[in-house]
């Protein structure tokens, strides 16, 4: 039986396990767009409460503020590290770990000017997105933490391709593609990608 809420033409998207599923808050969700337009209601407010005032993009409990944030009316488990093994990402006993020693090394590569303003918040976003610390939501939790880094370090938010990457289209397909590298060592399409 086929799942309305995973998108078989979306390779990219997390799938989540049905106690995950089983932990959406609106029952009236049947659909991946449906779940996609009340979960970028969330991101919308998300955005705004993160840039209303300044925040350290690189503090674990903000990080995890932000993806409750931005999914608390969707999902129970917003805000809170998975405890599901993925094929994407590391093993979930190890995601704090990882996380801490991201956020220390980019707090060593801000401190030491390792790479250029737009590479570290990129390697950053594409890290965490690597690491993948929630059940779903992590790419869209990474960009948004990525601006804000970004501004943090006095530059400007990304365009991330000039569109909306919630589509399985070709620009999502350019941006997965474009993590893909970076996590094989080669920020370069990211950084063109994330500026185009």
């Amino acid at each position: 039986m086929i799942d309305p809420l995973i998108d078989a033409e979306d390779d990219a998207s997390t799938p989540l396990d049905p106690e995950e599923r089983h932990d959406l808050i609106p029952s009236y969700i049947t659909n991946r767009d449906e779940l996609n337009e009340i979960e970028q209601l969330g991101i919308a407010e998300a955005d705004r409460w993160a840039f209303s005032r300044k925040r350290d993009a690189l503090d674990e409990r903000f990080l995890l503020q932000l993806h409750r944030t931005m999914f608390h009316a969707v999902w129970k488990w917003a805000g809170a590290f998975r405890v599901t093994e993925r094929n994407i990402g590391v093993p979930a006993y190890m995601i704090a770990v990882e996380l801490r020693r991201l956020l220390d090394d980019v707090g060593y590569w801000i401190e030491h000017e390792t790479f250029p303003r737009d590479e570290i918040a990129l390697r950053f976003h594409a890290q965490l997105t690597w690491i993948h610390p929630f059940p779903n939501g992590n790419g869209r939790h990474a960009r948004l933490a990525a601006d804000l880094l970004s501004v943090q370090l006095g530059g400007d938010r990304f365009s991330w391709g000039g569109g909306s990457l919630i589509a399985a289209d070709q620009l999502r397909k350019r941006y997965i593609a474009a993590v893909r590298a970076a996590d094989n060592h080669d920020i370069g399409p990211l950084l063109d990608f994330a500026r185009s």
